[in-house]
């Protein structure tokens, strides 16, 4: 019983990694979706070519070559990162291809006449987004950037590959060392649930306070 006290130990552990890869990553695909999402909507040509580039790049692309390339293929370019530092990078860089284009969506979708209120007022693209645009379309980005933080949680996993010490990682480790298999994976998906469930109430709550006494008022 002790032992497995201390098997169970280290899977806690290997929670504290998971839990500060997704904090970290989820950073991470909040920037690039906003950088990416607002770089489609440019009136540059570079600028929505270059949004365009990552976000079919990491959408197209295997998250599985992303993590492998990243760590093991950049050091030959002499641009060397730890597991953690690699992890977080192609998990909020994929991540965030595809919270770019809820950015854009959510931006979009937003009546014209809000726009047009804008010029007519003089408004700089500045003051047009941060006062008038993004409180509109953030409500409307909110669900699936909750559900895209789930998914990243979820993709955490991968990291195992590269031997960071996540939970799928010790979960290996105990299966490796006791022969059971039942108990390491019972407790890792209980805590992938528990923190899926923690992320998605999180959004909620935020999402009723941002829209509170917000109702009719875009209709």
């Amino acid at each position: 019983m002790t032992d497995w006290a201390g098997y169970i130990g280290l899977i806690i552990d290997g929670a504290f990694v998971t839990l500060s890869l997704t904090l970290c990553g989820s950073a991470v695909a909040l920037v690039a979706a906003f950088l990416a999402g607002l770089g489609r909507l440019s009136r540059f040509t570079a600028v929505r070519a270059l949004a365009v580039t990552y976000v079919e790049f990491f959408r197209g692309t295997s998250i599985f070559v992303q993590l492998f390339w990243v760590y093991f293929v950049l050091p030959l370019f002499d641009i060397s990162l730890s597991p953690f530092q690699a992890g977080v990078l192609v998990l909020g860089l994929n991540v965030g291809a595809y919270g770019a284009e809820v950015v854009r969506g959510a931006i979009k979708s937003v009546p014209r006449e809000q726009f047009e209120a804008c010029i007519a007022l003089n408004f700089t693209q500045y003051q047009r987004m941060r006062y008038i645009i993004l409180p509109q379309a953030l409500p409307l980005m909110l669900p699936t950037f909750g559900n895209n933080a789930i998914e990243l949680l979820k993709a955490t996993a991968v990291v195992s590959l590269i031997s960071l010490s996540d939970m799928t990682f010790q979960a290996q480790i105990v299966r490796a060392q006791t022969g059971n298999t039942f108990v390491p994976f019972l407790t890792i998906l209980v805590l992938y649930f528990i923190m899926s469930t923690v992320i998605s109430r999180a959004i909620g709550l935020y999402e009723k306070r941002i829209t509170r006494g917000l109702d009719g008022v875009r209709s």
